[in-house]
């Protein structure tokens, strides 16, 4: 996959995570929303934190991190022309979502979650922390085929 491929991946998953953070905002502003009754809800959550709600405390170190991971991920897809499948999109989708999250970081100094997973006690989240698990998934995915090769 070319370099612009990946490029223009990332500007597609961070803007739909923008796009939907925008719309979570303007309907859910202190209640919540069931999507699929018994299943999914939109519930509105500032966190300050990263995964978990780790380092919340720390706000202005996650945006560092953020821009930096976003920096180093340019960077390494500016220097290559060309990506195998896997790899490609997993550098996509971690970019697109690393961007999406760290923007909210920057503009309003906190990450807008919003989708409840209600039948069990898991964190609430946005589009950028799935692309960015799916990223996760593609490179080991990556790392795997390579192996069998």
């Amino acid at each position: 996959m070319k370099s612009n491929t990946i490029i223009f991946l990332s500007i597609l998953i961070c803007s739909f995570d923008q796009l939907t953070k925008f719309i979570a905002i303007t309907i859910t502003p202190a209640s919540q929303i069931p999507i699929i009754p018994g299943l999914i809800r939109l519930n509105l959550v500032k966190n300050k934190g990263a995964a978990f709600s780790i380092f919340s405390s720390f706000p202005f170190l996650l945006s560092i991190i953020s821009l930096t991971v976003a920096l180093v991920l340019i960077i390494l897809i500016c220097s290559r022309s060309f990506f195998n499948y896997y790899n490609a999109l997993g550098i996509g989708c971690l970019l697109g979502g690393t961007l999406g999250n760290g923007l909210d970081r920057w503009r309003l100094g906190y990450v807008v979650d919003f989708i409840q997973l209600i039948p069990v006690n898991f964190p609430i989240f946005n589009f950028a922390d799935i692309s960015i698990n799916i990223a996760l998934i593609y490179l080991l995915l990556d790392i795997l085929t390579r192996k069998r090769i």
